[in-house]
C-alpha cells in the first residue's frame, strides 16, 4: 500500500485538484467583476499578467498568497488583494485524503480599447486650441482672430470645476460592468456670456461614457469668458472628462 499523504505537505499535483466554490467559470467572473485597475498603473500605461500562487488549505481557505512573476508594484498588490478577497475552495484530495494544494492563477490587467492614459488625475487642465480658434465677438460678421489677453477659465477656477464634474458624474452602468476607464475629450465654445455651446466629443470611448461627458459639459456652470483689450471673446476649448472606477 502507498503511504498516506502527509498532514502538512503541500502538493502541486494531486488526483483530485482543488476547485473554487461555484466552479472555475464563476471564479473567473468574480475576478473580473472585482478587479480595480490601479490609477498609477493606468498613468504609466502598464498592462500584463500577474502570476499569483497560493495554498488551498484543507478547510478550503486561501493562504500564503504571493506573486511568482512580478509585473509592477501596483498591479502585484491588486492581484494579491483580489485573490485574498475571493471565495473559498473545495480542497484537493489525494489517495482519498484531503490535502493542501498549491494553486497558480494568472491575473490579467488590460486597459479597455480606446481608453487613454490618465496623466494628471481628476484635476487636469482644460486644453486650449490655437489662436485660430479664438474669434472676437464684437463684430460677428467679421470675427477677428486674436490671442486673448485673459483666456477663458471656469468660475471659481479649474479645480472647482473638476470637483463639480466629479460630484455630478453618473458612471454609466454598461461602462461599469465592462470596467471601462479613461477620459473622453470634449470640445466646446465658451461664449461671451460664459455659457458653453457647440459641445461635441472629439475622442470617444463608448459604453455610455461619451453621452455622460456631453451631459456633464452641457449642464456645467458658466465660465469666465476670454477677453482682448477689455472686450469679451468666445473661445474654443477641449476638456478631458475623466472616468475612473
Amino acid at each position: 500500500m502507498p503511504p498516506k499523504p502527509s498532514a502538512t505537505e503541500v502538493y502541486d499535483s494531486v488526483a483530485q485538484p482543488a476547485v473554487p466554490l461555484g466552479g472555475t467559470e464563476k471564479y473567473a467572473q468574480f475576478l473580473a467583476a472585482n478587479q480595480r485597475y490601479p490609477a498609477g498603473a493606468m498613468q504609466k500605461g502598464i498592462q500584463g499578467t500577474v502570476k499569483v500562487s497560493f495554498i488551498v488549505e484543507k478547510t478550503g481557505t486561501v493562504n500564503e498568497v504571493k506573486v511568482d512573476a512580478p509585473l509592477s508594484p501596483e498591479l502585484d498588490a491588486e492581484a494579491i488583494r483580489l485573490i485574498k478577497s475571493g471565495p473559498k475552495w473545495t480542497p484537493a484530495k489525494h489517495r482519498n485524503q484531503v490535502v493542501r494544494q498549491r494553486i497558480y492563477v494568472p491575473v490579467s490587467f488590460v486597459m479597455s480599447p480606446g481608453s487613454e492614459v490618465v496623466t494628471m488625475g481628476a484635476k487636469e487642465r482644460p486644453i486650449t486650441t490655437s489662436a485660430a480658434d479664438i474669434a472676437a465677438s464684437a463684430n460677428p460678421n467679421r470675427p477677428a482672430v486674436v490671442a486673448p489677453d485673459h483666456p477663458t477659465r471656469p468660475v471659481g477656477g479649474t479645480e472647482a470645476f473638476f470637483e463639480w464634474i466629479e460630484k455630478n458624474q453618473k458612471y454609466p452602468l454598461l461602462a461599469r460592468q465592462r470596467k471601462i476607464q479613461g477620459k473622453v475629450l470634449v470640445e466646446f465654445v465658451v461664449q461671451t456670456d460664459g455659457s458653453l455651446t457647440d459641445v461635441r466629443v472629439v475622442k470617444k470611448m463608448g459604453s455610455g461614457l461619451d453621452e455622460e461627458a456631453l451631459r456633464l459639459i452641457k449642464a456645467a456652470p458658466k465660465w469666465e469668458p476670454a477677453s482682448y483689450n477689455g472686450k469679451p471673446l468666445k473661445q474654443k476649448m477641449i476638456l478631458p472628462v475623466l472616468f475612473q472606477l
